[in-house]
């Protein structure tokens, strides 16, 4: 079996890019990675914000700021 189907153009022999496509798997280690990637709870700076300011409202409710 050919890795290509045979289409020339001018006698060169070209890929059927449809056929391969159709071939076409994704590697298991590749689809892994996505999902850990995905999958993985990252910290941003957003979130750092977000939790500061909560921070400063309980001490502040607490009375710990501005003594």
């Amino acid at each position: 079996m050919k890795p290509y189907t045979d289409l020339t153009h001018d006698g060169v022999v070209m890929l059927n890019f449809e056929e391969e496509l159709k071939k076409f798997h994704p590697s298991l280690e590749i689809e892994e990675a996505e999902d850990a990637i995905y999958n993985q709870d990252m910290t941003d700076m957003a979130d750092l914000l977000v939790d500061l300011v909560r921070e400063d409202k309980q001490q502040a409710a607490d009375g710990i700021i501005g003594q």
